[in-house]
């Protein structure tokens, strides 16, 4: 039998100046919820671009959250096994 879940993540950008700063909301379906921040910096030279900015702030972001969802899942292990768990990405 198939399970299926369903996760809500929101990702906003903020651009100021040369700098794009992003956050990220994830919904877990037990009502856990991970919070990670992230940016990224413009060289004073290049042009301003803002879709490149959001994409290396969204990658910085996902790869925070993502250690996030990894120690969450650590807990979760931990807490069922009594036993410690070491997640890595």
């Amino acid at each position: 039998m198939a399970t299926v879940a369903g996760w809500h993540i929101e990702l906003e950008f903020n651009e100021i100046g040369s700098e794009t700063r992003a956050v990220a909301l994830l919904r877990l379906p037990n009502g856990t919820e991970l919070r990670a921040h992230a940016h990224a910096d413009r060289h004073p030279d290049d042009p301003s671009q803002p879709r490149v900015g959001e994409e290396v702030a969204a990658a910085r972001l996902l790869n925070e959250l993502a250690g996030r969802l990894l120690a969450e899942a650590e807990r979760e292990i931990e807490r069922a096994t009594t036993t410690p768990a070491h997640l890595t990405l």
